[in-house]
C-alpha cells in the first residue's frame, strides 16, 4: 500500500485518515484515554476526539520502522507526520522537487532487510504482514 505523507512541523501527532485505517483493514486500537483535536487549520473536526490508534510498518527506500499513528478525520490528507518524527529523523528535502531523503536517521531505523533481499531470500511486505496479523487475531478458538 502506498500512501501519500504531509509533513507539518506545526503538529504533535503523527494521524492517519479513519478511511485508510478502514479500507486497509488496519487493527484499530482502543485508546485508554480519549484526546480532544482541532484541524490543522484550528478549526473543529467533525470527530472532535480521538478513539483509536493503529501500529504499523513505514518503509521508505532504505527507511524502515514501526510507528503508532492517531487515527482520525484527515479529509483527502492520507497521513501526517509530526514534528518530533521530523527532528528524529532530519530528512534532506529538496523543497524544489518535492525530492525526500532519509540520509541523516539514526541507524535504528535503516532496513535490515535489503541484505536478505540481495542474497534472494524472500522479505515479507507490509501487505503480506497485514493479511498475516488479520488472520491471526481473527482465528477463531
Amino acid at each position: 500500500m502506498i500512501v501519500k505523507a504531509l509533513l507539518d512541523s506545526s503538529i504533535t501527532e503523527i494521524f492517519m485518515n479513519r478511511k485508510i485505517a478502514s479500507r486497509h483493514g488496519f487493527k484499530l486500537q482502543k485508546l485508554e484515554r480519549l484526546m480532544a483535536v482541532r484541524n490543522v487549520n484550528g478549526t473543529n473536526n467533525s470527530a472532535r476526539v480521538i478513539t483509536y490508534q493503529v501500529e504499523v510498518n513505514v518503509y521508505y527506500k532504505n527507511h524502515i520502522e514501526r510507528i503508532r499513528m492517531d487515527v482520525y478525520n484527515l479529509e483527502r490528507t492520507e497521513v501526517i507526520l509530526e514534528m518530533s518524527w521530523l527532528q528524529a529523523h532530519n530528512p534532506e528535502i529538496n523543497w524544489e522537487t518535492g525530492e525526500v531523503k532519509m540520509i541523516r536517521c539514526p541507524p535504528l531505523y535503516k532496513r535490515k532487510e535489503d541484505k536478505r533481499a540481495r542474497k534472494g531470500k524472500r522479505v515479507v511486505t507490509l501487505e503480506e504482514e497485514k493479511i498475516v496479523r488479520w488472520a491471526v487475531d481473527n482465528k477463531e478458538d
